[in-house]
């Protein structure tokens, strides 16, 4: 027996199949004055709970969101840095540039960082005013997967996908980081749910609204928006309420909204005269465009990413590279495992239980049409990350979560609606199986984290999943508790690693959710506590760090370490030990350095690979030297590579030029234009070390003719463990 919470029936659409009709009638709106309690008691139909029930679980994900936010200072300074500078420059708000003087813009479209911007502008520049709206976000997100969910199905299905994504690890992680994966996971999840609401009814205006999400979400992470499209398409184009010219017809309005709302951006940049606007980073050649197909294009597919510091593992599962290994089981691996593939066995046979279970409907039921939006998002999503061999990181997994929790949500509703039957229970018990028996696993890789939830995970599991097999023959209450005792298991790994991660700080380029050793990273920089490499041991000639590597205790390559003879600017200096002081003002460093505690959130001291994925401290005493007579210039100082020139401009206030970009390889500015600058008396100080510099990537090698030019021509000047250049006055001058 099918219960029916919505106005549109569970069983499908009563109307025929292509007749084009128009909806049925909703109930009448209600009087002004009955909103405020309709805000509180939901829809007249529901039981007095499920209105309680949604806005506590909105209020446990801000506030568990909320808790401890301040550990991770400005998070990841890079954009923190551009934040700052859109507060202070409309210039660089619209463009995202690094700094107010508009030098060059981060490696992103700036949509991400427009909300945080606008708080600074509000409510000034602290770690809270950069993180809360990412938190919002998180909230944000939670809501319209409930309501998606629940709106086809059922509220209490609609809350199980909602706690499955408040309580998924990389979720917590990157809800509460600056990074742009937040207001993606956001958009993504907003194009989703009005594709549910355009096939339901065959509305143009929501699949054009959908569109618009989604090119929105281009101006926050590009090409990532568009992973979905032909999911979405797919789906949309068999299964709408209307005829097939009409479906066409729609998908080419729906791709005309995503044009407009993501090309109004691309359009003014590219007809914007370069000489007047920032360079675009991360680019070769000062185009979005090639920085959208290229570096952030193809280049995240095929591993060739000008600029960039290596690929992946090859097609097919290679042994790693860079950033890790490729193949169908990347999701599963130690790298990305803990992150965000708890449930994903168990989504996996749910959705396709879901899809047997509505299989016989019409092509128009919007119930089985909602598997096959969320489903075939997961799916489509999954497969390119498995194999893209471009840089990828574990973070980028959060993407995966609002499908991954609507699966379960709704594979769960619809198949207790028909625990009676033995295929049904045999699904369900599966699921809760799965899920045991890989919960084990994962907590097996951290096996001193912990160690008597592995055996509670596996052991309720089983008893869950025994007592599901049989669950259509229990009485009510009986069936309840075991179904309990099932999400209860099912979500207990994830909930204590969620837990593990917003009691700690995260900072850096690369951060990593769980506890120690829950994520081990191919690539620079790379995840858990160990260093840059899987197996935590050392690469071959690189960085000799003093990073735990996680399971072995080897020492960790790259953070926090000497690189002696790399041909890496400010090679041969030592990471320290960031400390966050009071108030939300970070030392850039965060909890990096010389004992390896950072290797999680980026693993690098002050200088080398330092100032690719994480800045240096500023003391009180380079602040004093740089903020000396900073209204004179338009930029107090230049470093090579934006995590170390961002860490100066957090710490000062005052802009800071970032040369080559991210890595230091972008071709901006040309050792023409810096000294150009120089002679107008733009830049008073030159930063040493940081970044990669041109030896890596870069066409020009500008980076590092930039940095051997000061080093021969202007005064040295060393202030604590930091060395400066000052450019106003040369070499043997007084």
């Amino acid at each position: 027996m099918t219960t029916h919470y919505d106005r549109t029936t569970y069983e499908g659409d009563a109307r025929p199949a292509d007749s084009g009709a128009p909806p049925p009638a909703g109930p009448p709106r209600p009087p002004a004055q009955a909103l405020p309690r309709r805000l509180w008691r939901g829809r007249p139909e529901d039981p007095s709970w499920v209105r309680p029930a949604f806005l506590g679980l909105l209020l446990a994900t801000a506030l568990l969101y909320l808790y401890n936010l301040s550990a991770s200072g400005y998070a990841n300074s890079f954009y923190s840095a551009a934040v700052q500078a859109g507060s202070q420059s409309w210039k660089a708000f619209f463009f995202g540039s690094l700094d107010a003087g508009n030098a060059i813009t981060v490696d992103k479209p700036p949509a991400a960082l427009w909300p945080m911007a606008l708080a600074v502008r509000i409510f000034g520049l602290s770690s809270w005013s950069i993180l809360v709206p990412e938190v919002l976000m998180g909230v944000a997100t939670v809501a319209v997967v409930y309501a998606a969910v629940r709106r086809r199905f059922s509220p209490a299905a609609g809350l199980i996908a909602g706690v499955v994504l408040a309580l998924t690890p990389v979720a917590a992680l990157m809800f509460r980081f600056n990074n742009p994966d937040a207001l993606l996971a956001l958009l993504m999840s907003v194009a989703c749910w009005f594709v549910v609401r355009a096939l339901e009814d065959g509305r143009t205006k929501w699949l054009m609204w959908a569109g618009a999400a989604i090119g929105f979400a281009f101006l926050a992470k590009t090409l990532q928006a568009f992973l979905i499209l032909p999911a979405l398409a797919l789906v949309y184009g068999v299964c709408a309420p209307v005829g097939l010219k009409k479906r066409l017809g729609q998908l080419a309005l729906a791709t005309a909204a995503i044009v407009v709302s993501g090309g109004w951006w691309v359009a003014v940049v590219e007809l914007w005269p370069a000489s007047s606007r920032p360079y675009i980073g991360g680019s070769q050649n000062n185009s979005f465009l090639e920085l959208t197909f290229g570096y952030n294009g193809l280049g995240r597919l095929n591993g060739e990413e000008t600029g960039s510091v290596g690929g992946g593992g090859g097609p097919g599962g290679g042994a790693g590279g860079q950033w890790g290994e490729t193949g169908w089981d990347r999701m599963f691996n130690s790298e990305i495992g803990g992150q965000i593939s708890w449930l994903l066995p168990a989504a996996l046979i749910l959705l396709v239980a879901g899809l047997i279970a509505t299989r016989g409907r019409g092509r128009t039921d919007a119930a089985r049409a909602s598997f096959l939006v969320w489903g075939g998002s997961l799916l489509m999503t999954t497969a390119v990350f498995s194999y893209m061999a471009g840089i990828f990181h574990q973070y980028y997994t959060v993407a995966l979560a609002p499908y991954l929790a609507a699966v379960v949500g709704m594979g769960a509703a619809a198949l207790w609606e028909r625990r009676e039957r033995i295929w049904v229970s045999l699904a369900l018990a599966a699921a809760v199986t799965a899920t045991a028996a890989w919960g084990y696993v994962l907590l097996n890789r951290t096996p001193d984290y912990l160690p008597w939830l592995r055996w509670l995970v596996l052991v309720g599991g089983l008893v869950a999943a025994l007592g599901l097999v049989f669950v259509g023959r229990l009485g009510r209450r009986i069936a309840l508790a075991v179904a309990g005792l099932g999400v209860v298991a099912a979500l207990a790994g994830p909930t204590a690693y969620t837990l593990s991660t917003v009691q700690e700080g995260h900072s850096g380029s690369i951060v990593t959710a769980g506890p120690a050793g829950a994520s081990m990273m191919g690539g620079p920089g790379g995840g858990g506590r160990g260093g840059a490499f899987p197996d935590g041991g050392n690469a071959p000639g690189r960085a000799q760090g003093q990073g735990q590597g996680g399971p072995g205790n080897g020492t960790g390559g790259f953070p926090g370490g000497n690189q002696p003879g790399n041909g890496f600017p400010g090679g041969g200096q030592n990471g320290q030990n960031g400390q966050t002081p009071p108030g939300g003002q970070t030392a850039p460093n965060g909890r990096n350095g010389a004992t390896g505690e950072g290797g999680r959130a980026g693993g690098m001291g002050g200088g080398g690979m330092g100032g690719l994925l994480n800045g240096a401290e500023v003391d009180a005493e380079a602040k004093k030297l740089l903020e000396t007579d900073a209204d004179r210039y338009t930029w107090v100082a230049a470093a090579i590579g934006s995590q170390n020139a961002a860490s100066y401009q957090l710490g000062t206030g005052d802009p800071v030029m970032a040369i080559g970009g991210f890595n230091g390889t972008d071709p901006s500015p040309t050792p023409a234009q810096f000294k150009k600058y120089v002679e107008e008396g733009r830049i008073h100080y030159f930063i040493s070390g940081g970044g990669m510099g041109g030896g890596m990537g870069g066409d020009s090698g500008s980076s590092s003719q930039i940095t051997s030019w000061v080093e021969a021509n202007f005064k040295k000047v060393t202030v604590g463990s930091a060395t400066f250049y000052d450019l106003t006055q040369p070499a043997g001058g007084s």
